[in-house]
């Protein structure tokens, strides 16, 4: 059977290094699940791997596109899964790297598939929030999708929206369309790197500093023109729009990218708890050669 080594683990742990570690010993390939690395514009912010870096491991989704042509993680999926097969006809291992979860469990995993949302649906939702509030979205749901009603936090009013905006759009209920996704043809093994919380930080405030020295400024205020795009609506980047605006000086900025950073680590620190913790290259290594025999 193929197999597919996952490395997360939170912004500034040392994934990068880690991943080319582990692909150059199994002689393989890396997939990146970075999903602002795909952007060639995003360098400095984004940390993309050295030009070094990347001649020494044969990298895939990294600056491979504009931010005008955004990624969703579906399509990274689609996009990623032909790449595995080619991958997987010269290899029995590939190494997918990121701190990007939605697009790690896209991939390695799927994600159910949802019906293109109508404007008609999107406005039935407006007007039950506008006139009821989140009670009124609740009786909606619980009349659309009881199943789901009974599942979903229910005072987590984004996702009540969701939920029935799937419903309005073809009538079926939400849940209908959940635990559809294809079975993978490969076996994925999860890993990720948890520094001590003190020490993350730490190097969260260096890499940032570095980012300043490299030109994070003069790159973030060469995308302005693409501010509303998603791929920049993510720290590092959002912090500079009002600087450029003059609505906070450009200490508060560069305050809010290391805060926000920390606090986006936080959240990672959080969702890779399930992946096996490990703290270098031997561990994985050491365990794989144990898997493959």
């Amino acid at each position: 059977m193929k197999r597919v080594i996952v490395i997360g683990g939170p912004t500034a742990s040392g994934k990068t290094s880690l991943a080319i570690e582990v692909a150059r010993h199994f002689g393989t390939e890396i997939i990146s699940a970075d999903s602002r690395q795909f952007y060639r514009e995003m360098r400095i912010g984004t940390a993309r791997p050295s030009p070094e870096e990347l001649a020494a491991v044969s990298h895939h989704f990294v600056a491979d596109r504009s931010v005008t042509e955004p990624l969703s993680a579906g399509r990274f999926a689609e996009e990623g899964l032909h790449r595995l097969r080619e991958i997987f006809t010269s290899h029995d291992l590939a190494v997918v790297v990121g701190g990007s979860g939605l697009f790690i469990r896209a991939l390695c995993e799927g994600l159910d598939e949802f019906p293109e949302v109508t404007q008609e649906a999107r406005r039935r939702v407006e007007e039950i929030e506008a006139r009821e509030g989140l009670s009124g979205l609740q009786r909606a749901l619980r009349e659309a999708d009881p199943a789901y009603f009974g599942e979903v936090d229910q005072q987590n009013g984004r996702r009540l929206q969701r939920a029935l905006r799937v419903c309005f759009t073809e009538g079926l209920p939400y849940s209908s369309y959940l635990n559809k996704v294809t079975p993978r043809s490969f076996q994925s093994h999860y890993y990720a790197l948890a520094p001590e919380r003190a020490y993350l930080y730490q190097r969260i405030e260096k890499r940032v500093d570095h980012m300043l020295a490299n030109g994070l400024e003069e790159e973030a205020r060469s995308l302005l023109a693409y501010q509303q795009l998603p791929a920049l609506q993510t720290v590092g980047y959002q912090e500079w729009w009002p600087y450029f605006r003059e609505e906070y000086p450009r200490d508060r900025a560069i305050e809010l990218i290391k805060r926000n950073s920390r606090r986006y680590a936080k959240r990672q620190v959080t969702y890779f708890r399930d992946f096996r913790a490990v703290e270098d290259f031997t561990e994985i290594a050491a365990q794989m050669e144990a898997v493959l025999g």
